[in-house]
């Protein structure tokens, strides 16, 4: 089992990406809000200096920000500052498009858009659709002193859905997803993977796949909502009910159970901003901080409906079952400053026992 963090994109803090390194982490993914965080990109090409082993890329970068040869061009920077060990990471945009009250990309155009994408970082040459006009495109100059697609860039695919994890069989070379509690099972996930190869006829035998989950490690003894966990994964918590509060009002569906006891309670706190700014009130803390009221809905049952938790010894159990099922890395994201002491203590009381 690899391990890696999701943090959020801070160009104040590249020594973390140095502290992570020297625990023995595997990776550290940076997300691509530019609403609320730095550049992405920025970011990783600070931390390819500051680091030497680290595996590092966007955690994940998003279809609706940036056409698929800007991504291209940007990774292929990265690979010459870092040279194998990037990886790219794509996705709807949950947050980055929902942060200008705009919708993810629909699933239709992220097919086109990953054949594009997957086909430039292959260094090939792809029909490409831009302002209503259609042309062939290549990466010009991937081979020289300003890019390099060589060592190859894995193509990480976003996928919460089905049809998602489909499109990361067909076109990627590794699935991003989430497990439960919310998300699926392993297997689950990868047969859907397998599918998506089936449809392209792709051998999938170096395809790799990483779940993004938060983790709470408890200490002895210690509530699973103790004003340490919750300041610690709090706004994860809450990241997961601004989700499905955009989902529910733009679906017309019902909020899943696990939320059922506070929705009203949620949504009353937003009542008084006005619908076409509540954009602004649902994403502006992401993954960093709560808003006043947000903490009185959290208790140890959501916290457990959102979160692996568990002291060391449990967390140990819980990860070697997802690696028995065939999860390959696990990715916790985090955005608050105890992330510094957390990945010590994880790295020291969890991984060095795994």
């Amino acid at each position: 089992m690899k391990f890696g963090i999701c943090v959020m994109a801070n160009v104040d803090e590249i020594g973390f990406f140095n502290h992570a390194e020297n625990l023995g982490y595997d990776s550290v993914w940076v997300t691509d809000s530019q609403m609320m965080f730095s550049d992405c990109y920025a970011v990783l090409a600070l931390a390819a200096r500051a680091t030497t082993k680290l595996r590092l890329g966007p955690g994940t970068a998003i279809c609706g920000t940036r056409i698929p040869p800007v991504h291209a061009a940007a990774m292929a920077t990265l690979n010459r500052l870092a040279p194998g060990r990037v990886h790219l990471g794509i996705g709807t945009g949950n947050t980055a498009m929902r942060s200008m009250g705009q919708k993810p990309m629909r699933i239709q155009d992220y097919a086109k858009y990953l054949k594009v994408l997957s086909t430039l970082l292959r260094g090939e040459t792809v029909d490409y659709d831009f302002n209503g006009v259609s042309r062939p495109i290549k990466m010009l100059m991937h081979d020289s002193e300003y890019m390099d697609l060589e060592p190859k860039i894995p193509l990480y695919i976003s996928g919460f859905g089905p049809r998602a994890m489909g499109l990361a069989g067909e076109f990627g070379d590794g699935l991003v997803f989430a497990i439960p509690p919310r998300g699926i099972a392993v297997p689950e996930a990868l047969a859907h993977v397998r599918q998506g190869g089936a449809r392209a006829n792709r051998k999938l035998d170096s395809f790799v796949n990483c779940a993004l989950a938060n983790i709470v490690l408890l200490e002895p003894g210690e509530a699973v909502d103790s004003e340490r966990v919750l300041r610690m994964v709090g706004p994860n918590v809450m990241a997961s009910v601004y989700y499905f509060y955009d989902e529910v009002h733009e679906k017309g569906i019902e909020p899943p159970g696990f939320l059922q006891k506070i929705w009203k309670p949620y949504c009353d706190l937003v009542a008084d901003i006005p619908p076409e700014q509540r954009h602004f009130r649902t994403h502006e803390f992401h993954y960093t901080h709560l808003h006043p009221g947000e903490a009185e809905l959290i208790d140890a049952e959501l916290i457990r409906a959102t979160c692996l938790v568990g002291t060391a010894d449990d967390l140990i159990e819980q990860i070697r079952e997802l690696e028995a099922q065939g999860l390959q890395e696990l990715m916790f994201a985090t955005g608050v400053p105890e992330k510094w002491h957390f990945a010590q203590e994880f790295s020291r009381q969890v991984m060095a026992r795994i």
